[in-house]
């Protein structure tokens, strides 16, 4: 049975994925970045080291929680770095009747991800910006990864939500949305867009581990912002 390495579990999560979620974050991550919450998953070394069953264990007592819409996410660090890991452990879930859910930058594609992929009810990928340019200078990759991970969603036509999250001078303007909702016209499988508020709260992580934040001088978006980007959006797909 293999292994993972898991940097944290959040029991009743509600911000990751539909309904009540049992929710595992994986240690390591291939990006940096500029407006990462969580620093201290990056490096793959380091934290608990579990199997699939022991993962479902836990998320057996949260059960009676799950309702019809809830179940499990995988989030991170970059869970595909360990889809080996995170494939097993959502075939044992299925075979519990539990859903499944991966929350993903999608910067890595492979056979093992397209085994993964298998077995996931729904994707959130993290789709961080509209411009090549921006990836590779705020992330890390090229948003052609990005895109072609999407495309596979696609094909498979696995259920998608797109989730950004909007930094001031950076990605909170009108061709931003425009283009991203350009993505979202030409891939079916994406049935919900959620604009999400860039915030400066992990300030005392980077402060801990005595490294720099890079976006520490970006301000976060006001409500009045989120508001009008919103409504440029349309709201859900």
């Amino acid at each position: 049975m293999t292994e993972g390495r898991v940097h944290s579990i959040q029991s009743l999560g509600t911000v990751d994925g539909p309904g009540v979620r049992f929710v595992v974050f994986t240690q390591g991550c291939c990006l940096r970045c500029g407006c990462c919450h969580n620093p201290d998953t990056w490096d793959m070394n380091e934290d608990t080291v579990f199997t699939p069953e022991e993962i479902v264990k836990k998320a057996l007592r949260c059960r009676e929680y799950f309702g019809n819409d809830g179940g499990i996410t995988f989030s991170g660090g970059e869970p595909l770095l360990q889809a080996d890991f995170v494939r097993e452990t959502f075939e044992l879930c299925h075979s519990e009747g539990i859903n499944t859910c991966l929350d993903t930058s999608g910067c890595v594609f492979n056979d093992k991800v397209k085994e993964l992929l298998e077995h996931t009810d729904r994707v959130l990928l993290d789709f961080k910006y509209t411009s090549d340019e921006l990836y590779r200078a705020n992330v890390g990759c090229p948003m052609s990864a990005v895109e072609e991970f999407l495309d596979y969603l696609n094909a498979k036509k696995i259920p998608t939500t797109l989730r950004q999250v909007i930094i001031p001078t950076l990605n909170d303007n009108e061709d931003n949305i425009l283009k991203l909702k350009a993505v979202v016209k030409n891939h079916g499988c994406v049935d919900k867009i959620e604009l999400l508020p860039f915030r400066k709260i992990c300030q005392v992580k980077y402060d801990k581990m005595k490294i720099d934040f890079p976006f520490k001088d970006i301000p976060e978006p006001t409500k009045e912002l989120m508001d009008t980007l919103n409504k440029l959006l349309g709201g859900d797909v």
